[in-house]
């Protein structure tokens, strides 16, 4: 189970890119932060893929507006609470990028950025604390055809990067993010 909560690290903040185009009140947001306009307001579900049915796993996360219009605030738990993080994603005008932090209830956090190329999005994180050897995460969303959002990962761990996780994301109303 530790390996596919590591995998979660990356998830929620990837997520966050996930959309290219702006939405509804998107006017209350700062202008690099617009692409998530879709996003707010919605809970999104998503399954491990490669899993097995006798031991699922699934992440829950919540998109909310913040800091009036500049951050983004993405709430995530794991399997009703036995994982969870908070994310908070800014535009680095000096830097010009998307930046976030992200704060775990397992005790590390991560500090990352995020562009976009060829067609998705891909995050790039420094870990910080105790994640079980694993110093650095990369990730990558993109939509799919039919709506959902597909979320790659992959660790640094010993000086070597290993395949992550795959989740498929969809919006589920009555999903909640749980914290014990």
């Amino acid at each position: 189970m530790n390996r596919c909560i590591r995998a979660i690290v990356p998830i929620a903040l990837a997520l966050t890119v996930g959309l290219t185009f702006a939405g509804e009140g998107d006017d209350k947001l700062a202008e690099p932060l617009k692409v998530f306009a879709p996003l707010l307001g919605k809970t999104w579900k998503g399954e491990f893929k490669n899993l097995t049915p006798e031991k699922p796993v699934f992440d829950v996360a919540r998109w909310e507006r913040a800091l009036n219009g500049q951050a983004i605030r993405v709430l995530h738990s794991v399997n009703d609470g036995v994982y969870g993080g908070e994310t908070l994603i800014v535009w680095d005008a000096k830097k010009k990028t998307l930046a976030y932090w992200y704060f775990t209830t397992a005790g590390f956090r991560t500090e990352g950025t995020m562009k976009h190329e060829d067609g998705q999005f891909i995050g790039h994180e420094i870990v910080a604390g105790a994640a079980k050897g694993i110093t650095e995460v990369k990730s990558t969303s993109k939509i799919l055809p039919d709506g959902r959002l597909q979320v790659k990962a992959e660790y640094l761990k010993d000086g070597k990067w290993d395949v992550g996780r795959e989740v498929i994301y969809k919006v589920a109303p009555d999903a909640k993010v749980v914290f014990k």
